[in-house]
Order: C-alpha cells, then structure tokens, then sequence
C-alpha cells in the first residue's frame, strides 16, 4: 500500500520547473513573433503546434507554483516581445531553429525528467518529452519534404567486426592519425550544426539590439559561432566529410527589434550553456587526443564568453535569481 503523503517539490523539482518557466516564456515570445512574419503554411503549422504545447507548459508550471506557495518567476512577456517588427529571419531560418529547439528541448527535460520524484512532476516532465519529439520530427518532415534537411556525413560499410590493437587509435597530435569514429563525426557535425544556427541569430542581434554593450557583446558572439563553425568543418573536412551549411544569409536587413535585450540576452545564454554541454559530450565521447583537446580549448572560450554575459545580465537587473538553498548564516546574523 502506497504511502499517503503529500510530498513537498523538492530542491531538483523546483529547481527544474523554474528553469522550464524561463525557456518556456522566451521560446513563447520568439513562436508569436514568428508567426506574425512566417509565410510558408507548413512550416506555420509547425509554430502552431509549439505554440499549443508552450502555453500548457506555462499554464501548468504557473498553477503548480501557486499550489506549493511558491513565488511565480517574471519570466518574459509581451513586453519582451514586438510582433509588429518586420521579419528578421527567412521561413528557412525559422524552421531550422525550430527542429533544433525540439533536439534541444528533449535533451535537457530528459534530464529533467529523471530529478523527478513526485508523480505529476514525472508526469509533466513526461509530457515535456513527448511535445519535444513531436516538434523535432515535425520540422524534420517539413525540412526534408522542402530540401533543405543537411544529412550528416555517411560511413563506409564495414567487411567484418574487429577490435582496436593499437595503442594509435587515442594519438591525434603526432604521426599517423586514424580516421574519425562513427560517434566522433556525430558530436563534430553537430557542434558545427549549432554554431552555425549561433552564427545566424547573434547576426540578426547585433543588428536589432539598443544596448551599445549588448551590441557588442552579441558581435563577440558572432565571432566566436563562426570561428568554432570553422574549427568543427576543419576536422570534417580533412577527411573529406561533409559539414553543416551555413545559414547567415537566412538573416535579413531588418534594424527593427523584434525581442528586448533582456530577452536576447537571456536566449544566448541558453544557447551558450547548452553548447558547453555538448561539447563537454564531446569530449567524453572522442578518445582521439586532439579532438579532446579542441574540444577542451574551445569551452574554455565559450566559458569566458558565458561568464561576461551573466555579468552584463546582473548589471542590467536582467538575471533572475534561481531557487537556491537557505543562507543559514545570514539567518543567524538576523540579515
């Protein structure tokens, strides 16, 4: 027989619902200005389902807070959002961003999923998944029904099964490298993948953003996105892989802010997080040497990268503060 308790959220419940708040209201924002400016009618559809699951999201985590007596998040709002603004990205562009959202959002609530304890979180979080994959595979079919789905590169198919006898197979830097593994080339076209979409939208940032600070910070980003685009490509293409394409001519002329600076700001760092991830997926997942240490020097830039963007979002008053465990020393000094 079941326990009949009423459990408390616990520090990974609220922790994780409040984050889901964050990207939920951001991505809310971007999905009604883009269909405001999005032509094609499937890739609409595809908006209009995010836009069914996204407001649930918000619905639910809002009631839950509520319930717990929890403080409801700020967030972002219409305020952070002009749906007048004229288009900035092409219909490409936004199905693009869209796919990769859904691999995005699936990979970080599956994480999410398993800090669940309670039985309607685990639910909620459930459901999450699903709305993810859904919205991945969604823009899949469209992006291969209209052509512009990148395959990654294809693997010769092997005479047998052999094993590694050679201590070469974890060189890189010196000598003979061997050639990439299947799970290396996935991370390397990947990674060149995300860049390339990072590329692309601090492009359309730094166009539109009224902070000369963020302006700058947004044209850093755009530095830094190309050049690891170039780093990953490199690495592929030295043996003759494809890539992932380019999609900064997706961005139009618009000097026109569609987003406020909070909101872009906020949207970076997601992107930049999520990228230190993957890349530290990388490294765990490439025994090649070099590819370690790419991978190794290149966080380390998008850490520093991270970090001064935090700080310009604390000094706008723009970071809300994360659930975090009781100061019992300042509860002991009465502060």
């Amino acid at each position: 027989m079941e326990a009949d308790h009423n459990p408390k959220l616990t520090a990974s419940e609220v922790s994780s619902l409040w984050a889901t708040f964050q990207t939920s209201t951001m991505m809310n924002c971007g999905v009604k200005y883009f269909l405001e400016t999005v032509e094609d009618e499937e890739i609409r559809s595809v908006l209009e389902f995010a836009s069914d699951f996204i407001g649930d999201r918000i619905q639910t985590i809002t009631q839950l807070f509520h319930e717990e007596q929890y403080p409801i998040p700020v967030g972002f709002t219409d305020d952070d959002v002009n749906t007048n603004a004229p288009r900035l990205f092409s219909d490409i562009m936004i199905l693009q961003y869209m796919m990769n959202m859904g691999k995005f959002s699936h990979t970080g609530e599956s994480i999410l999923y398993s800090f669940s304890t309670r039985d309607d979180i685990a639910a909620f979080y459930y459901q999450c998944l699903a709305d993810a994959k859904e919205l991945a595979n969604r823009a899949r079919k469209v992006s291969l029904k209209k052509g512009v789905l990148v395959r990654a590169p294809y693997l010769p198919r092997p005479h047998g099964v052999d094993f590694v006898n050679k201590q070469s197979f974890l060189t890189g830097w010196f000598g003979n490298r061997r050639p990439l593994l299947g799970i290396e080339i996935s991370n390397l076209f990947y990674n060149a993948e995300r860049n390339a979409l990072g590329h692309a939208l601090t492009i359309g940032f730094s166009q539109v953003v009224g902070s000369k600070e963020v302006r700058k910070y947004m044209e850093r980003g755009k530095e830094i996105s190309a050049k690891h685009f170039e780093v990953f490509s490199s690495v592929l293409q030295e043996e003759n892989l494809s890539t992932a394409n380019s999609v900064a001519s997706e961005v139009t002329d618009s000097t026109v802010s569609p987003f406020s600076d909070k909101l872009m700001m906020f949207h970076v760092s997601v992107l930049v997080a999520s990228g230190i991830a993957q890349y530290g997926a990388g490294i765990s997942a490439s025994p090649r040497r070099d590819l370690g240490a790419m991978y190794t020097r290149l966080m380390a830039e998008t850490g520093k990268y991270s970090e001064d963007g935090a700080n310009i979002m604390i000094d706008n008053g723009w970071l809300e503060q994360p659930p975090q465990a009781a100061d019992r020393e300042s509860l002991a000094r009465n502060e």
